[in-house]
């Protein structure tokens, strides 16, 4: 193994050994009691299973056959997850085939951040992901099941679904995608009408057809932005079938693959032969396997919060120093929207998931001692899915990629590191993805123009007060704010000031979303501004140095100013929608650390 990489996966272990003991414990204590069905008293059972067909309730009368809970993200408005529409029906029969039976057993909420970028709506993103984990814990709280199969990829969803998954760690679970939508048109293309847009250049009609050509059809959207990370973490953290991540819906292998994942999650139930409870594929190792990965493909800025809460419901602490010291060892092996031209299609065909696995193994970049759903060792993810003569088989994956200026060697990185730098300073502590920032743009030392919602940045931007070089303050954007929504909307004008020639950059307690891409961007900045934060001292004018060379977040004032200072004003009745203020607070104060995977509070210390 690479040195930093045992490293970190050693005082991770040591940091984590109490708490992944007591989670170890209580699963190993559901483990004991074993099928949990039996449990039930005769009323309880019957009405478990009183919907199911007749030879459904003798096996589960019997308690010999396993069944499967099924908790699906599905609605036909997120593209994403409109194929999932059919997957209960055909989830239930593969289960059948080997002798099994498969339940719904919850819908879980999901949002799509495409469509509330800017929106009021966005506001309860971050917060769906809690939704999303309760929710989850909810349908499998029954103790009518040996297994999940869990149906979710975009955004806060994934995060949610594993949360909520991992409570009942003592059962085997996998996650089934549905594939990403065929390529469109080209990323880079929909950037520059984007900016045109917000030039004035174009209509609202042009802006829009350009959308639409991107976003076309159902699948996933084919930016490397949170939803494809999701998948591509998932996959090398052993939760997904080998090379199931970004096959297309409408491909034939696409449906044999999730019927492969159905029967498979019955092998590995206690009444199969490979009993593998999700407890203990999400390890130490796993999840080190994660973040690496991410890091070597310029993953999702967002990840850097959910892999923190996702470890924590497994046991495990995870922070940002650990995040950067993996990516001070770990090289950029992909270039894919928003760190290169190409999308996710581009990256598959290049050789994908099966290539980037065998580069990182090969390298002593992640773990192959670990369990998967397909067995234990982390190499099986070298192969690749075929149809061959009708038959779903595994073959070894390419080992040359077939396209270098997507996917690459460990010889020829695009980059010798990963791209994600912590950053440290009086401000605080926030992450920036450089993968797609120009190396002349890393250091940025410009006045402050200081905002608290991203929409004031339409008119500085029309009224030309941005056309110099700046570092864009927004705060009051973190979770105990507002609930932390993403920025994207800032992404345009700051694209447009920084292809003018002007240096840019961004400072905020919120989120700029998983498409963050060439502007340098210093994000969930912690302390934020309504816990105490300097963030909130900021003043028009101030003088920000932002070096992601060195790690350094320095606002140039010197502190007998800023004693002096009061905190800016922070708007704290954003609540979408006038949801109920008091609510809404507990809600959003309830939400993860971004950097510890921590409450920050109880919701039902604040409601009562």
């Amino acid at each position: 193994m690479h040195s930093v990489v045992q490293a970190v996966t050693d005082r991770i272990i040591a940091r984590s050994q109490q708490s992944r003991s007591s989670y170890l414990s209580a699963l190993n204590d559901a483990k004991a009691q074993g099928v949990h069905r039996s449990a039930l008293s005769c009323g309880n059972l019957a009405h478990g299973f009183a919907a199911c067909q007749p030879v459904e309730k003798d096996s589960l009368r019997q308690l010999t056959k396993a069944n499967i809970g099924i908790v699906t993200a599905f609605n036909d408005m997120l593209s994403a997850h409109q194929p999932y529409e059919t997957y209960p029906n055909m989830l239930k029969q593969a289960c059948m085939d080997v002798g099994s039976v498969a339940q719904v057993a919850a819908g879980v909420p999901a949002m799509c951040d495409g469509v509330t970028q800017g929106q009021p709506g966005m506001e309860l993103s971050l917060l769906s992901r809690e939704v999303i984990a309760m929710s989850t814990a909810v349908g499998l709280s029954h103790n009518m099941f040996d297994g999940a199969l869990l149906l979710g990829i975009c955004d806060k969803i994934v995060p949610g679904l594993l949360i909520g998954a991992l409570s009942f760690g003592h059962l085997p679970m996998l996650f089934v995608p549905a594939g990403p939508m065929k390529s469109g048109i080209p990323n880079k293309e929909k950037a520059r009408i984007r900016q045109q847009f917000a030039q004035g250049q174009v209509d609202r009609a042009a802006l829009l057809e350009a959308e639409s050509k991107s976003y076309h059809s159902a699948g996933t959207c084919t930016f490397y932005g949170t939803a494809n990370s999701n998948q591509l973490m998932l996959e090398v953290m052993g939760l997904q079938l080998p090379g199931s991540s970004f096959v297309n819906p409408d491909d034939p292998l696409r449906d044999e693959l999730s019927k492969m994942a159905a029967k498979q999650v019955c092998r590995l139930t206690s009444m199969g032969t490979q009993y593998t409870p999700i407890g203990e594929v999400v390890n130490e190792k796993s999840v080190v396997n994660g973040i690496v990965a991410l890091l070597a493909t310029g993953g999702s800025t967002n990840l850097t919060m959910h892999i923190v809460a996702i470890a924590r419901a497994a046991g495990i602490i995870v922070n940002w120093d650990d995040f950067s010291d993996l990516s001070a060892a770990v090289p950029l092996l992909a270039r894919v929207y928003p760190n290169g031209h190409a999308d996710i299609n581009h990256f598959h065909a290049a050789g994908g998931m099966a290539l980037l696995v065998k580069e990182l193994l090969d390298g002593g970049l992640i773990h192959e001692d670990v369990n998967t759903v397909a067995g234990y060792g982390l190499r099986r993810y070298t192969q690749e899915p075929r149809m061959i003569d009708g038959e779903l088989k595994w073959v070894d994956g390419v080992t040359e990629s077939l396209d270098k200026e997507v996917l690459t060697h460990l010889d020829t990185p695009f980059q010798s590191n990963g791209g994600l730098t912590l950053l440290k300073g009086n401000l605080g502590r926030a992450v920036i993805k450089v993968s797609a920032v120009p190396a002349g743009n890393r250091i940025i030392e410009a006045p402050a123009v200081v905002i608290n919602d991203q929409n004031e940045i339409d008119e500085l931007f029309k009224s030309g007060s941005l056309d110099r070089d700046c570092v864009v303050v927004v705060k009051g954007q973190g979770p105990k704010a507002n609930g932390m929504p993403e920025l994207h909307k800032l992404t345009p004008f700051l694209g447009t000031l920084q292809d003018k020639g002007f240096r840019v950059a961004l400072v905020t307690d919120g989120r700029m979303s998983g498409a963050s891409g060439k502007v340098p961007a210093a994000i969930h900045l912690t302390p934020e501004a309504l816990d105490g934060g300097l963030i909130a001292k900021v003043q028009d004018g101030d003088v920000i140095r932002i070096d992601a060379t060195t790690g350094e977040l320095t606002l140039l004032v010197d502190e007998k100013t800023l004693a002096n200072r009061t905190a800016g004003i922070v708007d704290l009745h954003h609540s979408a929608y006038g949801m109920g203020r008091e609510l809404f607070g507990a809600l959003r104060r309830s939400l993860s650390s971004p950097e510890t995977g921590a409450r920050s509070t109880s919701a039902i210390d604040e409601l009562y």
